[in-house]
């Protein structure tokens, strides 16, 4: 009889507890509802806090409606509008015919956002994708809400994933840091976990360390704060080293036509910027006809201008060297000026033709996005025009040194008038050359598209930083081009952040004037006996 009623005892206890924690779930969820229909940013912010704490089944749905708008409260009741266009009792997560009466859009501020924001964060830490959780760990870490930290510590018990425990762990942290009331101790080792993760965010947490601050808390702090600043001071530079390589990247591929034909035919051809500037308008051509007639081919569409590119601008190329510029050779000052009068035809033409407006030219899937390597940030498309500008460097040097071509184009540039009496036809060697140069200028528009905007005066932008990487590097040299183009990318980016972009330009072009009083035929001189007379 003793034990029978000591088990029912045991049954009525446990009876009592579940239905007191109904009833306080119930009370609960009451009170979030009613403060949702106040009107009243506190309370709707209050209300989240509520659904999220009692884990509420339908608080992701509310939350996430919350954030875009499609929440509606009112006296008639709490109601998620879907995407779809339908309704849905928040409540109960019954499909509802139409809202009812009297509901009107629950308001936000920057404070209801932030809200929205740290719940949306704590209700992804225990989704089944490890990615998601990583991304909701980041959120709580921004928002560093004091009331997710109990969902956060049990999110890390149950975490198995290394990539997402490591960023709980950061958002815990980031939580205790700003907790006035947490133990000296926690925050000490929540000091060292933002120390290692060693970003900009982590730094500007450790800077908002508030309330009472123990010794041995200030001076982690301190070190924290020291170690991390040298981390970031050193991988601005890693940044700036790559940010150069990049500009490298394209003063190369600008300037390595123009030292084809500026070191062959020694013609200062001002033209030199709109054969860019073409290359980049049939990049545009290509892409609306691909979006018009073939929509499914436009992560093909630059392999696709790539060619068309070379083509037209090369074409324009030969033309102007045999309509113009061939009567000119020997005449360094008019050659010059018909170049320029032909650049300022060739820009009012595509203003004719396109308007004088930029034009929009896209970027295919693989070009499109970043990633971070450690502190460093690279694009996609920067990395793409790195390793194009790579092969195009060693199509032309496999042109000049492994063809027939080539070899004339050599003997050429070192003696004119030896290659003339050796039977190489020179008119055609300068017409071929000038298109080949004119081309390459055409391929460097189809990758300036993706990182610059289309319009007539793209090619102004790079003509004469283009002048500055041949001279520099030795005209009519493409190992000299190369690494004339890395050297003036590469300073130019370091000398940025001290000097600022146009004071850092005019010391750069003031240490190219003195260094080529020193050697005339820049780094890399060619050698033949005509060259070095």
């Amino acid at each position: 009889m003793s034990l029978l009623y000591r088990l029912l005892h045991a049954v009525v206890i446990v009876v009592a507890l579940v239905a007191a924690s109904v009833a306080s779930f119930a009370q609960n969820a009451d009170e979030a509802f009613t403060r949702l229909g106040a009107d009243s940013y506190s309370d709707t912010s209050r209300a989240i806090e509520i659904l999220i704490t009692t884990a509420h089944p339908n608080a992701a749905l509310i939350v996430e409606a919350l954030g875009d708008g499609r929440l509606l409260a009112g006296p008639g009741g709490v109601v998620v509008k879907t995407t779809a266009g339908g309704f849905v009792d928040a409540r109960t997560g019954q499909a509802l015919p139409a809202a009812p009466d009297g509901l009107n859009p629950v308001r936000q501020n920057n404070s209801v956002r932030r809200a929205v924001q740290a719940a949306l964060g704590g209700l992804g830490l225990l989704n089944p994708d490890p990615g998601k959780r990583v991304t909701a760990a980041e959120a709580v870490f921004k928002s560093r809400d004091a009331n997710l930290l109990p969902v956060v510590e049990a999110a890390i018990g149950k975490e198995k994933d290394p990539k997402a425990l490591a960023a709980l762990r950061q958002a815990q942290a980031a939580i205790i840091i700003t907790k006035p009331d947490a133990q000296s101790l926690d925050r000490v080792a929540a000091v060292e976990v933002l120390r290692e993760r060693g970003d900009q965010d982590a730094l500007a947490t450790l800077r908002g360390l508030s309330g009472e601050v123990s010794p041995s808390l200030r001076d982690a702090q301190a070190r924290a704060i020291a170690d991390i600043e040298g981390k970031l001071a050193l991988w601005r530079v890693v940044q700036n080293l790559w940010y150069g390589l990049s500009l490298g990247s394209v003063l190369l591929l600008a300037a390595i036509g123009l030292a084809i034909t500026f070191g062959v035919m020694g013609v200062i051809n001002m033209a030199h910027g709109e054969m860019v500037m073409l290359g980049a308008y049939t990049t545009f051509v290509v892409q609306e006809i691909i979006r018009t007639k073939a929509p499914w081919l436009f992560d093909w569409s630059l392999a696709i201008a790539l060619p068309a590119a070379f083509l037209v601008a090369g074409a324009v190329g030969v033309a102007i060297e045999r309509g113009i510029i061939r009567f000119l050779y020997g005449r360094p000052l008019e050659t010059l000026l018909a170049t320029w009068g032909i650049s300022l035809m060739l820009q009012q033409a595509v203003r004719t033709a396109f308007g004088p407006t930029n034009r929009e030219v896209g970027a295919p899937s693989f070009m499109s996005g970043a990633f971070e390597l450690g502190g460093l940030a690279i694009t996609y498309n920067r990395l793409w025009i790195i390793v194009f500008a790579a092969l195009v460097f060693a199509a032309l040097l496999a042109i000049l040194k492994l063809t027939p071509m080539g070899l004339q184009m050599r003997a050429v540039t070192q003696n004119r008038r030896m290659a003339s009496a050796m039977g190489i036809r020179t008119g055609r060697i300068d017409a071929l050359t000038f298109g080949l140069g004119s081309g390459v200028a055409g391929l460097a528009g189809v990758a300036l598209s993706q990182i610059d905007n289309v319009s007539p005066n793209l090619g102004q932008s790079y003509i004469i930083d283009s002048f500055m990487v041949v001279v520099f590097g030795g005209v009519g040299n493409l190992w000299g081009t190369l690494v004339g183009a890395m050297t003036l990318g590469v300073a130019n980016k370091l000398l940025e952040p001290y000097a600022g972009a146009v004071l850092g330009k005019i010391a750069l072009l003031v240490l190219i004037i003195l260094f080529i009083q020193k050697r005339p035929r820049g780094l890399f001189a060619l050698k033949g006996r005509a060259v070095e007379a």
